[in-house]
């Protein structure tokens, strides 16, 4: 009967199984990597020791009996053949080394020593031995030392060429003969790599060598910059074939290098020349350059690594662009050579459904977008200008239309107008591509989906451009054509329009990053036709007042029903064009003043006005979201009503008063209550303050007695409602307002009758305290009572104290400390019952 183990043992015993049978295996690779170092890199002049076929790992018996660990086992750690592999492979570098020192120092000393016969011998034996002996070596496995003699053999070759040079023609001309060295030389390393393609060194080095010979030719011909590019382009199309067709990766890695140092060069030559051109004709030999070397990156991507494909793509575009636009720009006008530029990158993105592979169309799509990026900021310039040059007007408000038109008030009459004019056509032109791509995005995804792969907030961006570009364009178009001041503010006037329109209507279909650019967008040129406007006083009101119902009509119909009115996008617009709307009214206020000749301090009650109207806006709105930010811009004004009338005081108190009379009512709603009242208090209080001061009037008393009633009303009426409420919160504050900057009064006043009112003040106040156990009272009129007894007092216990012995005081004062020591429990008594008296008032 077959036994069968419990799970839980059987579970055991398999994983010891497992884990005898993985200590096996890695005892097996790990002798197996041993025993492949051991075959591949022996020792120079060695050949691989015999070992057993299959010797048995240390201290482990098996089928061969126990084995002890060797220090030439692999087991052993004593001695890794990386070690070993690396310090034979510093010895080579090294001795390779110093016989190339000892070759170049043979051949610029000792040379001219010997005859030629020994100089041939000595230069012919050299060379031939280190160039024969990598093969010899490769054959018996010593590759480490066949590629140290393989670069000896590649300085001995250059040597003789120097050699040859100095001896055998020495009138020839240098760089003729450095490029037909380095030619000659390039073939005979390229055949050498070839036929003993075990070494690493002599390919990389023909190709190396490779660079120079048409370089040198063009330079010691004394040929022109285009002749130069012609041999760094076809230098660069020898790189590219090397790259593309050849499997070496050391190889391919220098023919990349070559190709972007020779191809760049010739590109950048060809692109100074094409710039240059006088004339069409002048542009078609370094365009022709340019396409050559596209087609050359072209070729160079189709097998390149994704990186280096879409930035082979993208030069190839870039220079595509710069070759035909070359040619068509150097028959127009300087200014107008931007918009060739980007039409042909326009033509650029024909190339994205071309055969190149999708790395290269990306590169192609990152030259046009290259192109683009920069027409724009060409163009920002004059938008600059348009934006900035409005604020010119702040220094002659309603001083009349400026001379010179449009660009007069700008203050820009003297700048370059005729190259600047094609600013608005490429921005325009931008923004139309833009924007047809973002209505028809599906389609424009199905045309370059092979190509593009754009992420979720492309087609956003796509449209913010659109909004942006657009409107920098039709900004710059008045003063490019040079329009009058009126035309221009009406111009500029409904642009400010149809962008807040669109941003309106973009925040209806949900297309958030539109609707915040269209609104950045209105804002500022808003802002720029409203300080354009202060140059006449009917472009003021026509500006101001078209402003002011846009943005109330845009918050209005931000609020309709439908709208996503709570989002919080929404409603910070919403808030802007509110706050924006209230701005734009007080400036109609200020502006009706100044029509009636009114100064700034008599119309600061006209500009009451608009924090009146958002007091009664913000009461029907209730708890709408708009309802605070409406109603903060209207006490903003109110704060520039009373800076307006700081230089007269009458009105400064009149509208301290008007300002008081508004928070009163504000305060009226229980949502405002908190705050409107407080504000409405001290209003008035201030209001009565500056009247007092206006009038004459010195005393505090004047200033702090209409604050103290109504507090003590107040206070009164608290009490009634809370018989629980602490006399300070009730009384203190009111008590104080008076108390306080009367003693400071009283103390300072030479006369009896101030001191006197004070004091019998003072004393009705504490024995009311003491009566209605009022700590309050108790505790601020005895302090006031107090002082004001010592104030009056000082002058006599002065003369007393003078008219006394010194001793006097002394004695009177250890009097007192021993009858304070004396009865210091019952005086501690006393102060408790005292503290606790005063803890029991309210």
């Amino acid at each position: 009967m077959e036994h069968v183990p419990p799970p839980a043992e059987e579970l055991v015993l398999l994983d010891r199984e497992l884990a005898r049978l993985d200590l096996r295996r890695s005892q097996l690779l790990t002798r197996r990597t041993w025993l492949l170092s051991v075959l591949q890199a022996p020792g120079p002049g060695q050949t691989a020791p015999h070992t057993p076929r299959f010797p048995p790992p240390p201290g482990r018996a098996g089928p061969w009996g126990a084995a002890p660990a060797s220090p030439a086992s692999p087991f052993s750690p004593s001695a890794p053949p990386a070690r070993a592999r690396g310090a034979q492979n510093v010895l080579l570098t090294l001795g390779g080394l110093l016989l190339a020192i000892a070759a170049i120092a043979f051949t610029l000393v000792s040379w001219g020593q010997m005859g030629i016969g020994g100089r041939s011998a000595v230069l012919t034996a050299l060379t031939v031995a280190a160039l024969t002996a990598p093969a010899v070596l490769l054959r018996r496995g010593l590759s480490s030392t066949a590629e140290a003699l393989g670069a000896l053999a590649s300085v001995l070759m250059v040597l003789d060429a120097v050699a040859l040079y100095l001896v055998a023609v020495p009138d020839a001309g240098g760089l003729g003969y450095a490029a037909a060295a380095s030619a000659v030389l390039a073939v005979l390393w390229a055949a050498y790599g070839l036929l003993l393609n075990r070494l690493r060194l002599p390919l990389p080095l023909a190709v190396a060598g490779a660079q120079l010979p048409l370089v040198l030719w063009a330079w010691a011909a004394e040929a022109d910059a285009l002749v130069f590019s012609v041999a760094l382009l076809a230098t660069a199309a020898l790189d590219c074939a090397v790259a593309v067709w050849f499997k070496g990766v050391a190889v391919r890695v220098t023919a990349c290098v070559g190709l972007c140092a020779t191809g760049g060069a010739g590109l950048l030559v060809a692109l100074v020349r094409s710039l240059s051109a006088v004339g069409p004709a002048g542009a078609v030999a370094p365009g022709a350059l340019l396409l050559a070397g596209a087609v050359i990156a072209l070729a160079g991507a189709r097998r390149a690594p994704v990186t280096v494909a879409v930035a082979a793509g993208a030069v190839a575009g870039l220079a595509a662009v710069a070759a035909v636009g070359a040619v068509v720009a150097a028959g127009v006008p300087g200014g107008w050579a931007v918009q060739v530029y980007l039409v042909c990158a326009g033509l650029l993105l024909l190339g994205v459904r071309a055969p190149l592979g999708r790395p290269a169309g990306q590169g192609l799509v990152w030259a046009a977008g290259s192109v683009t990026a920069v027409s724009v900021l060409f163009s920002a310039a004059p938008v600059a200008v348009v934006l900035v040059g409005p604020m010119a007007q702040l220094g002659r408000l309603w001083a009349g239309a400026p001379e010179g038109g449009v660009r007069g008030a700008l203050g820009a009459a003297d700048l370059p107008w005729q190259e600047m004019a094609v600013a608005p056509v490429v921005l325009l032109s931008v923004a139309v591509a833009l924007g047809a791509a973002f209505r028809s995005w599906d389609g424009v995804m199905r045309w370059a989906g092979p190509v593009l792969s754009p992420g979720p907030r492309s087609r956003a961006a796509v449209g913010a451009s659109a909004v942006l570009l657009g409107w920098a364009g039709l900004t710059v178009l008045p003063p490019a054509f040079d329009v009058s001041f009126t035309t221009a503010v009406a111009l500029q006037s409904v642009l400010v329009a149809g962008v807040v329109i669109v941003a309106v209507g973009a925040l209806g279909r949900g297309t958030t990053g539109v609707a915040l650019t269209a609104g950045v967008c209105g804002s500022v040129g808003a802002v720029g036709v409203a300080l354009l406007s202060l140059a006449t006083e009917p472009a003021t009101y026509a500006v101001f007042g078209a402003l002011l119902l846009l943005f109330a009509g845009a918050a209005t119909a931000l609020d309709a029903p439908g709208e996503p009115s709570r989002s919080p996008v929404v409603v910070t617009v919403q808030a802007v064009v509110t706050c924006a709307a209230v701005v734009c009214a007080a400036v109609l206020a200020v502006a009706f003043g100044a029509s009636a000749g009114l100064a700034s301090h008599e119309t600061a009650p006209l500009l009451l006005v608009v924090p009146a109207l958002t007091a009664g806006l913000g009461a029907r709105l209730k708890g709408h979201p708009v309802a605070l930010p409406l109603e903060l811009t209207g006490g903003a004004v109110g704060l520039a009503a009373v800076v307006a009338a700081l230089e007269d005081p009458p009105f400064l108190a009149l509208v301290l008063a008007l300002c008081g009379v508004l928070a009163a009512g504000t305060a009226l709603r229980p949502e405002r209550r908190e705050v409107a009242g407080y504000l409405a208090t001290a209003l008035f209080v201030l209001a009565s303050w500056v009247r007092l001061s206006a009038s004459g009037v010195s005393s505090p008393e004047a200033y702090t007695l209409p604050v103290t009633v109504p507090a003590l009303v107040i206070g009164v009426l608290r009490r009634r409602r809370d018989a629980a409420a602490s006399s300070w919160t009730a009384y203190g504050a009111g008590l104080a307002v008076t108390l306080v900057p009367a003693l400071i009064a009283a103390w300072g006043d030479p006369h009896w009758l101030r001191p006197l009112l004070l004091g019998a003040a003072a004393l009705v106040i504490t024995l009311l305290g003491a009566r209605l156990r009022l700590q309050a009272l108790l505790v601020l009129g005895g302090a006031v009572l107090a002082l004001d007894a010592l104030h009056e007092l000082a002058p006599y216990v002065v003369q007393v104290a003078g008219a006394m012995p010194r001793w006097v005081a002394p004695a009177l004062a250890g009097v007192l400390l021993l009858a304070v020591g004396a009865t210091y429990e019952k005086r501690l008594r006393d102060a408790r019952r005292l503290r606790d008296a005063l803890g029991r008032m309210r």
